[in-house]
Order: structure tokens, then sequence, then C-alpha cells
């Protein structure tokens, strides 16, 4: 303690610090104060900052579900009345007296099953939101944007070469549509002319097979000439599949003719990546 023994005066210096805005954990780094309540009794009576305080973006939920309890509704009415957790409101109104039941066991189940569907679609809202903003933080994308990411899309999802199985060719597949778009944008932008594309698709024999053939072919918009014949991956009974539904069009690959060349440069593409990524980690780390 003799490290506080100046107490009156190691208050004069945190509250001087307390009224210049500084939160408790920079007080406390600042005097090197370890002891929780001598740092209390130091800042006794000086209210905290306003931006340490909590954001109060649910306060008038907090107050507004209170009032619903003192009125006698349930955590399932009022969840339904302002589409908040069950969690939040047993939190904010715990102190307050337990409304007599008023409803039967069906009646109750009815008014829980819409409370949820309530915060479930107002959590697909927050979805769909965060969503559309993170889309619009891209913008346009520049030609050494789209080919850095070409090549880190490639070296994800393309095939690799091995030094036990040499397939020095570029051969990329995915499912996914969005995938599929971004890598042949990337393909046009290296110069790869459509000639020297070729298109497999392969999905589950039980799927829409001619459904997702005319799916590729009108999304690719290739020659129908440079589809070749679709492979077809036997059903296990024994396995239920999930990748199922109109959504589903299978897999399509993507083959580049005579590209030994471009996948050797796509590999030293992709090492070059690594090594600068590499070295600005160690700057960041220094």
């Amino acid at each position: 303690m003799s490290k506080y023994a100046d107490f009156e005066g190691l208050r004069t210096q945190a509250v001087t610090l307390r009224r210049e805005g500084l939160s408790r954990r920079q007080i406390r780094d600042r005097l090197h104060v370890d002891n929780n309540d001598i740092l209390n009794r130091l800042l006794e009576g000086e209210p905290p900052p306003e931006w340490t305080k909590r954001p109060n973006a649910k306060d008038d939920l907090r107050d507004r579900a209170r009032e619903l309890r003192l009125q006698g509704l349930t955590y399932d009415q009022i969840q339904l009345e302002l589409g908040c957790s069950k969690s939040s409101i047993s939190l904010w109104v715990r102190d307050l007296p337990k409304p007599e039941r008023r409803r039967s066991p069906e009646e109750a189940s009815a008014i829980a099953r819409r409370g949820w569907e309530r915060t479930l679609s107002l959590r697909d809202e927050e979805r769909r939101r965060a969503k559309q903003e993170a889309a619009a933080e891209i913008g346009a994308l520049s030609d050494r944007e789209l080919f850095l990411l070409g090549v880190g899309l490639y070296w994800s999802e393309g095939s690799k070469d091995k030094p036990y199985e040499r397939r020095e060719r570029a051969t990329f597949v995915n499912s996914d549509p969005g995938m599929i778009r971004v890598y042949l944008s990337w393909l046009r932008l290296l110069g790869i002319k459509e000639e020297r594309l070729r298109f497999t698709l392969m999905i589950h024999e039980t799927a829409d097979v001619a459904g997702a053939e005319r799916f590729w072919l009108d999304f690719t918009g290739a020659d129908a000439s440079h589809f070749l014949k679709t492979v077809l991956k036997r059903h296990n009974p024994k396995t239920t599949r999930k990748n199922s539904g109109e959504n589903y069009y299978g897999c399509l690959a993507v083959r580049v003719l005579q590209s030994a060349g471009l996948y050797r440069r796509i590999e030293g593409w992709w090492y070059g990546i690594v090594g600068a990524a590499t070295e600005s980690d160690q700057q960041n780390r220094t």
C-alpha cells in the first residue's frame, strides 16, 4: 500500500483525468492503480464520461417491457409486442411481480409461436440489411483487384499440380454460380478466348439433370458445343442428400485447353502473393 500513501494527491490526479474524459481503464493504466477498491475510492462521486456509457438503444425497449409487465403481460406477450428475446425481457422485468395465468396452454403455445416467428423475422431482416450494406462497401473492382482475387479464387478451388501427379492444366470446379461468374471474368481479363473453354456438369443422377444443363448453358452464355457430356453421380440410398431442391444445379467444371503455361503462371502468381503478404505481415509485427 506504500504507493497509495499520498491518497489525496492520487485522488486529485484521478479526478482531473476523469473530468478530462478518460475511462477507468485509462486512469488505472496512467496512475498504475492495480487495486479496484482503491480505484473506486479515487473516483467516488465522479460520473463516467458519456463516451464510456453503454449504448442505450435498448433502454426504450426495457422501459416499455417493464410497463407491459406491470400491466399483467407475460414474457410471450411482451416478446410478441416488442420483438425482442425472452432472455432480455427476463433480465429487464425479473424484479416485478409475476402476472396471474389468464390463458389456456394452447393459447400460451400460440402466443409463444407468434413471438418466436416475430423474432425470426427480425433476425432475417437484420441479416438481409447487413449483407446489403456489406455488398455496397465493395464498389467497382479495378483490373488489379480482379486479377489478385482471381488468383486466390483459383488456388482455393482449382486443380493443383502435385510432384506425384503432374496436372499442369487450369481446371476450376464449383457449384456457386457467383464463383463461376467471377472466375470467367478473371479469364477474360487474362485474355483467354472463349474458344479455349470447355465445360462439364457434374450432378447427382436423382436431380433435374436437364434443368441444370439448361441453367449453366444460359448462365455462362457459352456455345452448346463447348459443353462436354454430363457426369452423373450415383445415388447412395443409405445417405440423405441436403444439396437438393429447385436451386441445386450440381457442380460446373471449367477447363482451359492448352493451359500448362497458364497454370504455371497461376502458381507463380500465388506464391508471389504469399511472399508479399508474408513480408507485409512481418512489417506489421515490428
